[in-house]
């Protein structure tokens, strides 16, 4: 009944107006502009089955069923996925009080490290677990607006201070998941999430994002920027990586800038996102919570390099470097192919978000 009274107050409020308007309760902060599937971009060439499928692998978890109810139930029975969106959903444009800002696309990708389990000469640099010191509190239960939000530090004395940072790492109390030959290769994955890791003895390990110190991330391509070293013109994944190989001896004060540090948690399966379930290339993309629910379906158009991209994605990730409400993640994948699209993908983004029809009584 809540649900219905949500979507009943927001088709009261949405009429026909063109103009941005905070328009839903689970998206306060976010500025929405109804439209129709005619007017998406190439709608009518997008695999809608291959985009109900997705919806329905995300219908598995509470946050997207809580979000669309009983069109989860309805879906697994469709025989006409275009047909059935068309008929069930409205795409409402997500923009911010001024229609005229600009999203952006960048894009991620399962990381391959190399490693073992034990320390060696070749293998040296730690995929750290969540540290046995590290307290993590949940504010929201006394201040809701900040449910988004944790606060994270460790006890010194009987005061909780601010964790250690990157440039600490000897001090941190944490298990081992297992070691790998380069640092660089670890600070990368921690900005993609998860990754796998091909272990001495030709086993596969998979590791995943399971907390984090408390810092606020800090983008090192913007240093490097800044200190003069890449023009921002040039500024890539590939060119950060091909210039930290060339400056050995400046790879500490580089990757120190972001004080940020990801733990891990070792994985049974690849590639998993904030939703809890195993992310779908070219399907799934990490949000900004605060402005779009986890679980939510959306609608992307963008450019992945010289072509077009128009699809439906769903909000299955997030990332402290996804910020704003119209700003995306796409997940691109394993392997070198995929790194090679994420690294270079930095595109112009507009964004639907797909919302229920008005329930009937």
């Amino acid at each position: 009944m809540k649900l219905l009274i949500f979507f009943l107050t927001l088709y009261l409020f949405v009429g026909c107006s063109k103009t941005p308007q905070i328009l839903s309760t689970k998206m306060p902060k976010t500025y929405l502009v109804k439209q129709d599937f005619s007017k998406l971009p190439n709608w009518k060439n997008e695999n809608h089955t291959e985009a109900l499928n997705s919806f329905i692998n995300s219908c598995k978890t509470k946050k997207t069923k809580k979000l669309y109810n009983s069109i989860c139930q309805k879906a697994l029975k469709t025989k006409d996925a275009k047909s059935f969106l068309e008929n069930n959903f409205i795409p409402f444009q997500i923009t911010t009080k001024n229609a005229k800002d600009t999203g952006l696309l960048t894009g991620y990708y399962e990381a391959q490290l190399y490693g073992s389990l034990k320390k060696i000469d070749k293998f040296k640099y730690p995929i750290y677990k969540t540290p046995k010191d590290l307290i993590t509190v949940d504010l929201s239960s006394i201040y809701p607006k900040l449910k988004h939000y944790r606060l994270r530090g460790r006890i010194s004395g009987n005061k909780l201070i601010p964790y250690y940072k990157r440039d600490e790492l000897d001090k941190i109390d944490s298990e081992v998941i297992c070691y790998t030959n380069s640092k660089v290769d670890i600070f990368f994955l921690e900005i993609q999430g998860s990754g796998r890791v091909i272990l001495d003895d030709n086993s596969t390990i998979f590791v995943s994002y399971d907390n984090q110190n408390g810092h606020r991330y800090r983008a090192i391509g913007r240093y490097l920027i800044d200190i003069g070293a890449i023009d921002k013109k040039d500024i890539s994944m590939q060119s950060i990586y091909k210039w930290l190989k060339k400056h050995p001896s400046r790879v500490d004060e580089v990757l120190n800038y972001n004080k940020s540090l990801v733990f891990f948690t070792q994985s049974k399966k690849p590639a998993t996102g904030a939703l809890g379930i195993e992310l779908t290339p070219s399907r799934s993309i990490a949000i900004d919570r605060r402005y779009i629910p986890l679980g939510a379906m959306l609608y992307l158009d963008a450019n992945i390099g010289k072509n077009k991209f128009d699809k439906i994605v769903i909000a299955q990730d997030t990332g402290g470097a996804i910020k704003g409400a119209i700003r995306a993640d796409l997940f691109l994948g394993y392997g070198d192919k995929a790194l090679q699209k994420a690294g270079k993908l930095k595109s112009k983004l507009k964004l639907w978000i797909l919302l229920p029809k008005e329930e009937k009584i």
